[in-house]
């Protein structure tokens, strides 16, 4: 495989285009042929996280100046240089060279090889991932980031079609980790459902906090992927005491896959588990495909309409803006059909719960590195049973 080649369905994330300084390394094909990377994302301290709130960018630029000087090499004698001329005060004599045009000096440029601070990217693909061979670098990946509690590695892929961008990283999913990590008294000690999870950063935050994260999406490409991220990110979990359990469980099916022979099925413990003491359901950006959408919606009223107890759900999506021919505008249709499904969801009237839908502000901190852009919403969805009375009301109103 001489290059990556990008074809007219191909899907590319943008979270990692507003990290210039960050180094995004290929290291392997995984079963499906498809380039997987790993990132590494900081959660910021205070005093980092005070600096970005005001303009995100700012300290990837600070970053990049940090680089410089850290490689020993800064244009200090040309910038002293100039700054005394014109502190002098005095009109500078132009450079002429032999012809008579101006010469310009040049500042002296580093190595980009030797001393640029990234590395070449030059990508030999010899075979596709070996099972053992992950297993014993998740190993040596855990041992090299003990001392990192404050780091986390994603493995993901850059550009894939559509039907595979959960394998890539999102900013709704960086969105919904910092309201997480903004609200830990919030979440500590819950069980909690996230539903498409992608590479499973935002259960890997959740577990930091809560007890029980139940990570579930669908395929097994991708569930194996998310479940290699839970093992690179165990050392901040386990300090925490919070678990991951990776699960299927798929939009378009009405019933969880019990089955001991398939892999990442559900345990009756855990399905009983699920249904008694989920208090919270998140997912992040999950909402770019109207019949998605559709079952994200379904899922969310058949799961919470059989718990016997209140469930609150956070739901993170980048209004998307894109041209159609058949407005010949500028439309978001995916939203469109999200706030629908919403209103819909709170107009609901089915004697079993009830759902209060509000939009959040944004303006949590932040703590993970990442261009916050206003296009990002999260929205909060209360569902309530109702009492017994109440429901059987409903009920001979709505069979009358």
């Amino acid at each position: 495989m001489d290059q990556i080649t990008f074809h007219h369905d191909t899907v590319l994330s943008d979270v990692h285009m507003f990290l210039p300084n960050a180094r995004h390394l290929m290291t392997r094909l995984n079963h499906v042929g498809q380039p997987v990377f790993i990132s590494k994302f900081r959660i910021l301290s205070g005093v980092e996280r005070h600096d970005d709130n005001s303009d995100p960018r700012k300290s990837v630029e600070e970053e990049k100046h940090d680089d410089v000087r850290e490689d020993g090499e800064q244009d200090t004698d040309v910038t002293k240089e100039e700054a005394g001329e014109e502190g002098a005060g005095g009109s500078v004599e132009p450079s002429l060279d032999k012809d008579g045009d101006l010469d310009v000096t040049h500042r002296p440029r580093r190595n980009p090889v030797e001393d640029s601070g990234r590395d070449v990217v030059c990508p030999v693909i010899l075979k596709q991932s070996d099972p053992g061979q992950e297993e014993e670098e998740e190993s040596t990946d855990n041992e090299d980031d003990e001392g990192f509690k404050d780091m986390i590695r994603i493995e993901h892929t850059m550009a894939t079609p559509l039907e595979d961008v959960g394998k890539q990283v999102w900013r709704g999913a960086v969105l919904l980790a910092d309201f997480i990590l903004s609200e830990p008294v919030m979440f500590r000690g819950a069980t909690v459902l996230e539903l498409g999870a992608g590479t499973g950063i935002t259960s890997i935050v959740m577990a930091t906090i809560a007890k029980t994260v139940y990570c579930t999406d669908v395929g097994e490409d991708l569930l194996s992927m998310c479940k290699r991220n839970v093992a690179l990110n165990r050392h901040m979990m386990e300090s925490a005491g919070g678990e991951v359990r990776v699960r299927q469980l798929d939009w378009l099916q009405h019933d969880l896959c019990t089955d001991a022979d398939a892999e990442f099925s559900w345990t009756e413990e855990e399905v009983a588990d699920l249904y008694d003491n989920t208090s919270f359901i998140i997912a992040a950006d999950v909402c770019y495909d109207d019949d998605l959408t559709d079952g994200l919606f379904r899922t969310l009223y058949r799961l919470c309409s059989n718990f016997t107890h209140a469930c609150t759900i956070f739901i993170s999506i980048e209004k998307r803006m894109n041209f159609t021919l058949r407005h010949m505008d500028v439309s978001c249709e995916a939203y469109n059909h999200f706030s629908l499904c919403l209103s819909q969801l709170q107009d609901l009237v089915d004697g079993r719960c009830s759902f209060r839908v509000e939009q959040l502000p944004s303006n949590f901190a932040q703590f993970l590195l990442y261009e916050r852009i206003e296009q990002l919403e999260l929205w909060k969805v209360t569902a309530t049973p109702l009492p017994r009375d109440q429901a059987h009301s409903h009920s001979e109103v709505l069979s009358s």
